[in-house]
């Protein structure tokens, strides 16, 4: 059923990848009949004038179907000052039928999520983790193959490599793995060590949803003790003699990846509980005999 889910959830993020492709591409046209010079590289984000852009021509494309069941043929098409070509109409409605389907496919995620143990105890509750980063999480991450929390941290790529920094896709991070070539003779090739799927999911986007939901102003507002963590680790970050010369957005990272590998502990605990797997304590606290941060 995980993998189920997981294809599921990559289905619905190809179809918004898809859609903003498209987006981009309507925005461009528009830009190009009002004499503007597109973008010539292939965004993965629409900005803020597209997204505007966007918006006028979806009221004028919800004012020229309204009350119209089916697409109109091109002897019938009447545009306006915004849509004024049916070629135009065509393209904008291909983009409206991706942003259907996005919003149908994520929506499903809901009902599914209903099914796994682990969304209802305690990825629920967590404030931050829509159905949508709940899907990424139950699906990607098998936790009968994670005897130790620090396995989901280095297959989220959030442990750190051999030479003391945050895993990565430096070169002296990759590794040697075989592989069969089209011939059918054994092939090796550098690698990265980790989902990067799941490393970007968690660190932009879960990162980001526990900063609106959980700081205001700058500050801690109570509401996730994650992104309290993440402030008070920033701040020793700041102050410690070792990390005090580097930038503030390089602290903003490493802060980030602290909060959710904190997050990904309480995960782990709770995931293995609810399946009757063994919990192991942590290698700071096994081996190192440190005691357990507490995040509030």
């Amino acid at each position: 059923m995980r993998d189920q889910l997981r294809n599921l959830v990559r289905g619905a993020y190809d179809i918004q990848k898809l859609r903003i492709q498209m987006g981009n591409r309507v925005v461009a046209n528009f830009k190009a009949k009002l004499g503007q010079v597109p973008s010539q590289t292939e965004q993965d984000t629409i900005d803020k004038e597209g997204k505007e852009l966007l918006k006028t021509l979806r009221n004028s494309y919800d004012t020229m179907m309204e009350g119209i069941t089916d697409f109109p043929r091109i002897k019938k098409f009447k545009g306006d000052e915004v849509i004024s070509a049916y070629t135009e109409l065509c393209l904008v409605h291909q983009y409206m039928d991706l942003e259907k389907s996005e919003k149908f496919h994520f929506n499903q995620l809901k009902t599914v999520l209903q099914e796994f143990d682990i969304y209802n105890a305690f990825l629920l509750d967590v404030k931050g983790v829509g159905p949508a980063m709940a899907g990424i999480i139950i699906g990607e991450i098998d936790i009968y193959q994670c005897k130790y929390v620090s396995s989901i941290w280095k297959y989220s790529g959030l442990d750190v490599a051999e030479d003391g920094k945050g895993r990565s896709r430096r070169k002296e991070h990759l590794r040697e793995y075989e592989y069969v070539d089209k011939d059918g003779k054994t092939q090796t090739k550098m690698g990265i060590t980790f989902n990067p799927f799941l490393k970007t999911k968690l660190t932009k986007v879960l990162g980001s949803a526990f900063f609106r939901v959980g700081i205001t102003k700058g500050k801690p507002n109570g509401k996730s003790k994650y992104a309290t963590a993440y402030v008070n680790y920033k701040h020793r970050l700041a102050n410690h003699k070792n990390h005090i010369e580097k930038s503030k957005g390089h602290r903003h990272n490493m802060a980030t990846r602290y909060m959710v590998k904190l997050f990904l502990q309480d995960l782990y605990v709770e995931w293995r509980n609810l399946e009757g797997l063994d919990v192991e304590l942590p290698y700071h606290e096994a081996k190192l005999g440190m005691k357990e941060h507490k995040t509030g």
